[in-house]
């Protein structure tokens, strides 16, 4: 049993080869030149004038060659990273049925009375632009489940443009959902409420988790109808269209180079990736011969740390393929997702995954395909030495990756320190969960509410079912003497002290599909009251809050949500 235990842990952790203030204690906290930009920008008389007081610029279509056809013609591109593209405005009437006032106020510098303007709903849907914006669609390829895909591109995603808050932060405006696009293939450009629903709520709960994220600022939903095979099985229902503003520091993903390389543009490749370091990676020195090479290694090592944070809250992302791989290293592309429940590292969150190529228990290899995928991409712009140091890193790739999740995996479990076995202890658990069925989420959240001595009796209040669920196996106290053990050797540490430790780093609450699921069904009959619930819940994951319990947010999963299935229809 032991050796299948650290087996187990093996199969998981290696691969193969500021919170919002009053405006009084915001203004008195800045500089005079911050009060300066906020009474000039951040407060404009939104409802005075009815302006929306957001300013884009476009670096990117200043520095990076676009596309010489106009319009969402859908074609294959040629010899550039952009198409200038205006987006298609959804059919009124519009519903703002969802707001991030954290990106509202701590990226965007807005007032949140501006969302009672009506032509903040139309910016945020497509239908008027923000001043400055120049709407551009991303040109991109991809691998996708293994193979190469060909010119894949943004089909139904706008970039409006950048805008660099107060605090000096670059952040890219992006809608989906907004039309046809060069990109769209077959597709009708649009996005239904079912899967905005699920990405405004999961980008924003990730980053509440302290995954890195693209975030999502808003949430508008129409009457215009969107009709979809949600599980390609011949049945097509007709659904409603919404669109996402959503926002991050790049949308270049592995598939932005890969394109590049694969049709030839080396010269557009230069350029790109040129770009790429000079504006995302201000460390790495542009006259440096080795930039490509510190800039592969860079991206390298923070994918293996994301995705062992993916791993330490269960998420599994559901379509890694490159074109979802973002060389930045934040989560983007939420598609058929899914937060793991009974521990099980076979856990497949995509219905057209058929053989579980997206495992959340594979996502560490996945990873470093990609990656792989990525030299094959810079490979015409390195030398034969430049070349060997790359690969060398991408065999450092499983250890970086393997240190990172011990170091999370040990902070869930309270650990100070380094001790031997710590692995061990970390690899006997998961294998009592698998074996039970444990609840991923819950088992470790209940861990750092329970006490040592209610441990050491093996008596758990109701509340506690995903610790009971554990007790069942015959082996749980065997783990239990272990744990105490490697606990007991922190001389300094308090009970009291190893709770609130492992509370900061257990969630006990993430967005399951029985939620989501929940909520989508109500925002369907424009109920977006459960939307709200899951927002409000899930900016602050690590705290418990009574709506939530009442709700059921930290309970055991209702019997209907084993039914659920999530496609990459959306």
């Amino acid at each position: 049993m032991t050796k299948h235990g650290f087996t187990l842990f093996l199969f998981l952790s290696s691969v193969a080869s500021t919170t919002c203030r009053d405006e009084q204690d915001f203004c008195e906290s800045k500089s005079c030149n911050e009060r300066d930009f906020e009474q000039n920008h951040f407060y404009t008389n939104v409802k005075t004038y009815g302006e929306i007081p957001l300013t884009l610029s476009h670096k990117l279509s200043d520095a990076l060659p676009l596309d010489e056809v106009d319009g969402p013609v859908i074609r294959t591109v040629k010899g550039c990273v952009f198409s200038e593209c205006q987006p298609t405005p959804l059919k009124e009437p519009l519903t703002l049925a969802a707001v991030s006032q954290d990106v509202l106020r701590n990226i965007l510098d807005l007032n949140e009375s501006v969302i009672q303007n009506e032509e903040f709903v139309l910016c945020v849907s497509g239908g008027k632009r923000f001043p400055g914006s120049i709407p551009l669609a991303h040109r991109y390829g991809g691998h996708q489940f293994g193979n190469w895909a060909g010119q894949l591109g943004d089909g139904r995603a706008h970039l409006l443009g950048e805008y660099t808050n107060r605090k000096g932060e670059r952040w890219e405006l992006q809608l989906k959902g907004s039309g046809k696009t060069p990109y769209s293939r077959s597709g009708d450009g649009r996005a239904v409420i079912r899967s905005s629903v699920r990405e405004f709520l999961c980008s924003e709960a990730m980053h509440f988790l302290g995954v890195p994220t693209s975030r999502a600022l808003s949430l508008v939903v129409s009457e215009e109808p969107v009709w979809r095979d949600q599980f390609y099985n011949a049945n097509v229902i007709k659904e409603r269209g919404a669109v996402v503003l959503r926002l991050a520091r790049s949308w270049f993903r592995i598939g932005s180079l890969e394109i590049l390389t694969r049709t030839g543009e080396l010269d557009v490749l230069q350029t790109l990736l040129d770009f790429i370091i000079k504006e995302y990676f201000k460390s790495i020195a542009m006259n440096d011969p080795d930039k490509y090479v510190v800039f592969f290694s860079r991206v390298v090592n923070e994918t293996a740390h994301l995705i062992a944070l993916w791993m330490s809250v269960g998420f599994a992302h559901g379509v890694c393929n490159t074109d979802n791989f973002s060389l930045l290293s934040v989560t983007i592309d939420y598609g058929p997702f899914g937060f793991m429940e009974s521990y099980d590292p076979n856990f497949v969150p995509n219905t057209s995954d058929d053989e579980g190529r997206y495992s959340i228990g594979a996502q560490a290899n996945v990873g470093l395909f990609n990656l792989q995928k990525l030299l094959v991409a810079l490979k015409p712009l390195l030398t034969s030495d430049q070349l060997t140091q790359c690969r060398q890193t991408l065999r450092e790739y499983s250890q970086t990756y393997h240190q990172r999740f011990h170091e999370l995996f040990k902070a869930k479990l309270g650990f100070l320190g380094n001790q031997e076995k710590d692995s061990y202890v970390i690899a006997f658990l998961l294998k009592l969960m698998e074996d039970t069925g444990a609840d991923f989420t819950m088992t470790f959240r209940q861990l750092s509410e329970v006490t040592l001595s209610q441990l050491q009796t093996g008596s758990f209040p109701p509340s506690m079912w995903a610790l009971s669920d554990l007790l069942s196996h015959e082996y749980f106290r065997d783990w239990v003497q272990l744990y105490l053990k490697r606990l007991s050797r922190m001389k300094s540490d308090s009970d009291a002290a190893r709770q609130h430790r492992m509370q900061g780093v257990n969630p006990r609450y993430v967005l399951r599909n029985w939620m989501a699921e929940s909520a989508i069904r109500k925002a369907e009959k424009n109920d977006f009251s459960e939307v709200a619930l899951l927002q409000k819940t899930l900016t602050e994951p690590f705290v418990e809050q009574e709506e939530a319990e009442r709700a059921g947010y930290s309970s055991k999963p209702p019997s209907w949500a084993q039914q659920l299935r999530v496609s990459c229809s959306s």
